[in-house]
């Protein structure tokens, strides 16, 4: 606690009262721009996805599969799941959804389960719906040529 209060001393002394906190970034921008410190960002745009669509292609060995879909409002806890009212074993042929992987059917400890393992189960943490956007950083990544 003392910690605290000495650096709230020194902060008082160091910035003048009414001054704005102006970061030192090294000359590094951030996704945020270049904002002071006290300062909030315009929320960026909503991207458009797309309703429905064929598979997307995957660009690297062992990719996720994309969402070709739109899945907002999709409710996923550890008491339903939106996903699997379609791509489940039971429900992919009469949606006409792709199938979940049978890897999605293995514990930790490599045991088959009959229903999708507890770690497989939030699919939001490995698969995202694609949108045609801008990147955020720069970047050279090139899709391995066997999969397209």
């Amino acid at each position: 606690m003392k910690y605290f209060k000495t650096l709230w001393v020194v902060l008082l002394i160091a910035v003048p009262l009414g001054a704005s906190l102006q970061a030192d970034t090294g000359g590094v921008s951030s996704l945020r721009g270049d904002l002071d410190l006290d300062k909030s960002a315009a929320a960026s745009d909503f991207k458009t996805i797309p309703d429905d669509r064929k598979p997307l292609h995957r660009d690297y060995l062992h990719q996720p599969p994309l969402i070709p879909h739109q899945i907002r409002d999709y409710h996923i806890d550890t008491n339903s799941n939106k996903c699997l009212s379609c791509h489940s074993w039971g429900n992919y042929k009469s949606s006409g959804a792709t199938k979940i992987s049978l890897t999605h059917y293995d514990a930790r400890n490599g045991q088959q389960l009959s229903d999708v393992s507890p770690r497989r189960y939030f699919c939001l943490q490995c698969h995202v719906p694609q949108v045609n956007a801008k990147p955020l950083v720069g970047n050279q990544f090139e899709s391995v040529e066997s999969m397209n």
